[in-house]
Parts: structure tokens; C-alpha cells; sequence
């Protein structure tokens, strides 16, 4: 890049951030980078700072400091959202709606924007549903939802970001996930908290009590924006298969919801009315294709002893679904009926 190249580009920086709603005092410290920048190359100096300015000037650009989505204030709608979504978990739906009825009084009656509903932590093992109970919070706010999975996460500069000293750095997941959203309120769903590296979890741990701490979330700083953004509008749920690895400084911060087994009559229902629907649905298939009789569900169910979930129920199904996916387009028919005695057609 020559210096007139670079001046253009320095140009094109200011146009950007002219046209961009930021916090004041931020708008001034971009425009500071941008005019040593322009100084810099003015005098013949090196360029290489302008890829480093411009992808900066790109994310605090982009990042949604004053949007955010209005909540649905409707406990009844939030109610038929989670009956459509789950099936049982009678308790746990009540208490979710008991969180929900709390969000909609602060809306009601608090100043804009101030809420102190606390934040949910979902417990329970693979399969029981931790993930879609979020999923319908999100929806019966009407809000937008992000997952930021912590299974394997090493570090706490992947949450927080690293510093824009090389050209590699970026902000971290927290801030990511914003930008995603475009909106500073969503539900952000802190997926596996139990799963982080070992060596890494005192750090990740302090990131966290930072993040669901109301007192100090409206001033999160990630290292690469190196501003405060306010996440006290952002609702966090977290999910986890146990506490064993949760520091009691973050378990503190969350309000523990442990989530049942099913049984399997439980899951025969929720196979039947919601999890082969779907699959159906999502193939395309016709919604007569596929019929499975009534006593061949308990091996579907539990083809290898007990599951406290249903994700080898889903999965069970969606091979199901597949092989006769792979039937009709072979010409074998168009309607299938599963039973006992032809199921190893469709499942392994």
C-alpha cells in the first residue's frame, strides 16, 4: 500500500466512524488512532498500523451500544411457549415462569432497563433439555439467543479478547456473541461451564464472576475493545451436568435449577409428539410417511439400558428418519410402518 493508498483508506475510517452512534469518549479515542495514523503516513512512516486501527475501528463500529429488543411482557404466551417446547418438567416450567413474571414487574415498574432477576444455571445430564429450556426463554422474551460453549476452553482471553497488539488478536467470545446478536440484550446461553480446562478454570472462573455479577457487568471490559460495554441488559443461563467444578464465588451468582431424568414413558410421549414430528418435518417427508407401532418404541427408547435424556432417542429417530428418507428416493414405497420385527431395517 503507497501513502496516497493509505490516506484513502484513513479517510474511509473517518467516514465510518462519523457515521457511527459510539460513546463519546470512545469517538475520541478512535479519532486520536486515526490522526496519529494519518500523521504517520504524512511523514513517510510505516503502515503497518493501519490493518490493526481499520479492523478496530470495524468492531467498535459494529458493536450494538445502544440497540436492544423489546421484551414480550405476556407470562401467558411465555407459558404456551414453554408447553409447546416441553413436555413435563412440571416444577421446572412453573419456576421458569415464576423467573419470567419477575422480569416483566422490573420492566413494569423499575427505571428502563434495570433488572435483578437471578441469573439461571441449568444442571442436569446430556440429553434432559438444559439447552431448549434456554432456547424458550429466549423465545417467550422475544429475544435474541446466543450460545458460547466453554467445553474444552483453555483460556480466559478467549472470553475477554487479547490486547490489538498484532494483527491476530480479536475480541473474545463475550463480545463476539454481542456483535452477533446486534443488540446489547440477549439471552446468552453459557454452555458447559463444568467443562473447561483444568489448568485455566481460577482464571475462566473470574471472568464469569465478573460477567453475572450486576454490580460489575455494565463496565465489562474486553482487552481488545479496551472500553466498557454494558452487559447488565444481557441475561446469562448456564448449563452444566454437575458443580463439581463451579467455584462457589460463581455458584453464588447463579440460581441452581437441577434438571430430572425422564422416564420412559415420558419419553415415548415426547418422542412421539415432538421429537418424530420434527425430524419428519425437517426432511420433508410427507407426515403419514413414517408410522411406528406403539410396542416397538420401548427399544427404540432404550436400545442399550437407561439414558437419563433423549439425545440417543433423537438420534435413534433421526436414523429412522434417514433410512426412510433413503427408501422413498429409492423407489421402495412412499408410507413406511415400523414394528418389532422389521426395525433393524431402519435402525442399526
Amino acid at each position: 500500500m503507497d501513502t496516497s493508498n493509505g490516506l484513502s483508506e484513513v479517510d474511509k475510517l473517518r467516514t465510518r466512524l462519523q457515521s457511527s452512534e459510539l460513546p463519546a469518549n470512545l469517538r475520541e479515542k478512535a479519532i486520536h488512532q486515526i490522526d496519529r495514523i494519518a500523521l504517520t503516513l504524512k511523514y513517510g512512516g510505516n503502515l503497518s498500523q493501519i490493518d490493526i486501527t481499520a479492523k478496530y475501528i470495524d468492531w467498535i463500529t459494529s458493536l450494538p451500544w445502544n440497540k436492544k429488543t423489546e421484551d414480550i411482557l405476556d407470562i401467558q404466551k411465555a407459558k404456551a411457549t414453554l408447553d409447546k417446547n416441553h413436555y413435563g418438567l412440571t416444577k421446572i416450567k412453573q419456576r421458569l415462569l415464576e423467573y419470567l413474571s419477575v422480569l416483566i414487574v422490573q420492566k413494569q415498574k423499575l427505571p428502563q432497563g434495570t433488572t435483578h432477576a437471578p441469573q439461571l444455571f441449568f444442571v442436569g445430564l446430556v440429553g434432559t433439555g438444559k439447552t431448549t429450556l434456554a432456547q424458550s426463554i429466549a423465545e417467550a422474551l422475544g429475544r435474541k439467543f446466543m450460545r458460547i460453549p466453554f467445553g474444552g476452553l483453555s483460556s480466559a482471553l478467549d472470553l475477554r479478547g487479547q490486547s490489538k497488539t498484532t494483527p491476530e488478536s480479536e475480541p473474545g467470545m463475550i463480545l463476539r456473541a454481542i456483535r452477533r446478536a446486534e443488540v446489547k440484550n440477549p439471552i446468552i446461553l453459557l454452555d458447559e461451564l463444568d467443562r473447561v480446562i483444568p489448568e485455566s478454570r481460577a482464571a475462566i472462573m473470574g471472568v464469569l464472576i465478573e460477567l453475572l455479577d450486576p454490580e460489575q457487568n455494565s463496565n465489562y471490559v474486553d482487552y481488545f475493545i479496551d472500553y466498557p460495554f454494558d452487559l447488565s441488559q444481557a441475561l446469562f443461563i448456564a448449563t452444566a451436568n454437575n458443580t463439581n467444578n463451579i467455584s462457589t464465588a460463581v455458584l453464588d451468582r447463579l440460581e441452581v435449577i437441577q434438571m430430572p431424568s425422564y422416564t420412559d414413558e415420558e419419553k415415548m410421549v415426547i418422542a412421539k409428539n415432538f421429537v418424530l414430528p420434527r425430524y419428519v418435518k425437517f426432511s420433508g417427508l410427507a407426515p403419514d410417511a413414517i408410522t411406528i407401532d406403539d410396542s416397538t418404541w420401548h427399544k427404540i427408547i432404550r436400545p442399550l439400558g437407561f439414558d437419563a435424556g433423549i439425545r440417543s432417542l433423537e438420534r435413534n429417530i433421526e436414523e429412522i428418519v434417514r433410512k426412510v428418507a433413503f427408501k422413498i428416493v429409492s423407489g421402495e414405497g412412499t408410507r413406511f410402518f415400523v414394528n418389532e420385527g422389521n426395525l433393524r431395517e431402519f435402525m442399526s
